[in-house]
């Protein structure tokens, strides 16, 4: 491995001409537009930015390659691959050629508004952009003289580029009518472009030679971007180089073959787990950048898709909405890897549908994967295969009421407010919604679709209960929440129940059994409601949720 040194301005050479690519494995963009401004911060004050990494390409590409965002997809031939640095030169590459769509840079000349001489620490500027009716806006960012009234210069014009001068100057002219003032501009743009073009860039180079092995080793160990590779983007990495496929491209022909899968989960973080579970491997980092484990992903990737397919629908079928209010994010892979396993049509079918609702629904209701998840979900999965054929294979500890009892009443009256990551709470609102969950006041069914436009609403307003002396843990209690539309969380805003349900018989032509019907609906009985007693209310609506939890329990 060699150290070297190399201005921005050859490494836009290199872009530009196709001489440098990425590896297809690298992931994508993940910087921030405050990222990409504090880089440019650190060009202009001549700072180090850190080295970055390559590999020497010989007559052959040693891994499939793509060029970088913005990139042109033509030029020479292709010289080296960037290992490490991919969000720095890109950030550099995109902004300072106007490439982010939403997105423009410039450098601002003086840090003191009232001050018109050339004068103070230029620093970056970073305006949002946005399009509407054919014109982008603001439009003052593509007029010179407003852009120069604000003492800014667009960055893009200070690019290291042979043909940026001529275009500098133009705008210039166009910025002032003033001399003096277009002469000092002049000066200024040729000083900023020179720093631009300048700034180095040091890199370290392996040579062409290099096993695809080690390249690939060196990768992810001197990755230090300031977002470190994840466990994904290094499996990514070892797939590619193992087998030659782009697990980038499988994920994302997974989110079309199981389009409801990313409703529930990250797509790219399921298949690891899964991955891994059906390899009959524990789900653990360590497994996953183990030798073997990239092939074995590629190897039962069919069964993935397919374990994908079915416990997306699966989950869809148990009214499991979307991701925001999941109790339990440890199962759904575990779902994606017993699906893969699971009989197709008939009897058998059925009965592990209803061993897999089992494990779903106490997954939610007991604390089984709330620590040591990945331990507990290989345990559990190694008997629940075989449990899924109608083999005897003992009784998973998920299962097991005196290790993981499901909830009692004095548990549903504790749980806390479900807009907070309380897997109780979630599990709570989630049953009382199985029955429709129909809105107070339009009559809608709860569905994914409209769920998310959907508010938590406390069914005893809060300054009611606060006006009432009730403690404010006690306000915000999963047996206190219904999910409505905005509309009627408005209009019920701090009326008292008996005036709420009153407006709304008085508003139903069906009157107060059309009421009574869309309460039950949320596992809420009118008469308690109506009495005022917010004790009562709550007892009696965990009273008439614990029969439901236990049939999905058992």
């Amino acid at each position: 491995m060699e150290a070297r040194n190399r201005r921005l301005s050859d490494w836009f050479t290199r872009i530009r001409n196709r001489q440098i690519v990425l590896p297809r494995f690298q992931r994508f963009e993940a910087w921030t537009h405050k990222t990409v401004a504090g880089l440019l911060d650190t060009v202009l004050r001549e700072l180090p930015a850190g080295a970055l990494l390559v590999l020497e390409v010989g007559e052959k590409e040693p891994f499939v390659s793509r060029t970088m965002a913005g990139a042109p997809d033509d030029g020479d031939r292709i010289a080296e691959h960037l290992l490490d640095g991919q969000q720095r030169l890109t950030a550099l590459w995109r902004s300072l050629n106007d490439d982010y769509p939403d997105r423009t840079y410039f450098v601002e000349t003086s840090s003191d508004e009232h001050d018109d001489e050339l004068s103070g620490p230029p620093r970056t500027v970073s305006q949002g952009r946005w399009w509407k009716k054919g014109k982008r806006y603001p439009l003052w960012a593509d007029d010179p003289a407003s852009v120069w009234e604000r003492r800014l210069i667009p960055i893009q014009l200070l690019r290291p580029d042979p043909n940026v001068e001529a275009e500098f100057k133009k705008w210039a002219e166009a910025a002032t009518s003033s001399t003096d003032d277009l002469l000092g501009l002049y000066s200024l743009g040729t000083d900023l472009r020179t720093t631009f073009a300048g700034f180095n860039l040091p890199f370290l180079s392996l040579p062409s030679n290099t096993p695809r092995e080690t390249a690939l080793d060196v990768f992810v160990k001197m990755n230090t971007s300031a977002q470190p590779l994840s466990t994904y983007d290094i499996v990514v990495a070892q797939v590619e180089a193992a087998t030659g496929f782009s697990l980038h491209e499988l994920v994302e022909e997974l989110r079309k073959e199981a389009p409801l899968l990313e409703t529930f989960s990250e797509p790219s973080q399921v298949i690891l787990n899964a991955g891994a579970l059906i390899q009959n491997r524990e789900p653990s980092k360590s497994v996953m950048l183990s030798d073997g484990f990239a092939e074995g992903l590629i190897e039962v990737w069919d069964q993935l898709v397919s374990g994908a397919q079915r416990a997306a629908r699966f989950l869809d079928e148990e009214h499991i909405f979307d991701s925001n209010r999941n109790p339990s994010d440890a199962v759904t892979p575990l779902l994606v890897a017993l699906w893969a396993h699971a009989p197709d049509g008939l009897d058998k079918e059925g009965e592990a549908r209803n061993i897999l609702r089992k494990l779903l629904w106490r997954a939610y209701l007991t604390e089984r994967y709330e620590l040591g998840t990945v331990g507990r979900t290989f345990a559990d999965y190694r008997i629940l295969v075989p449990m899924l054929d109608g083999r005897d294979a003992g009784v998973p500890l998920i299962f097991r009421d005196e290790a993981f009892p499901l909830p009692r009443l004095e548990d549903l009256l504790l749980a806390a407010w479900p807009k907070k990551r309380d897997r109780l709470a979630r599990a709570i609102l989630l049953i009382s919604l199985r029955e429709g969950g129909l809105d107070f006041a339009d009559g809608k069914p709860a569905t994914r679709e409209n769920l998310r436009s959907r508010e938590y609403h406390h069914i005893f307003p809060v300054s009611i209960l606060e006006e009432a002396g009730v403690r404010s843990d006690k306000v915000f209690r999963a047996l206190n929440c219904a999910l409505v539309t905005w509309k009627t969380n408005r209009n019920i805003s701090a009326k008292s129940p008996i005036e709420y349900l009153k407006q709304r018989i008085d508003a139903s032509s069906l009157g107060k059994e059309e009421i009574r019907r869309r309460l039950v609906s949320h596992a809420i009985h009118y008469d308690v409601l109506a009495s005022g007693d917010y004790d009562a209310f709550l007892v009696s609506r965990a009273e008439t949720l614990l029969p439901e939890i236990g049939r999905l329990g058992n």
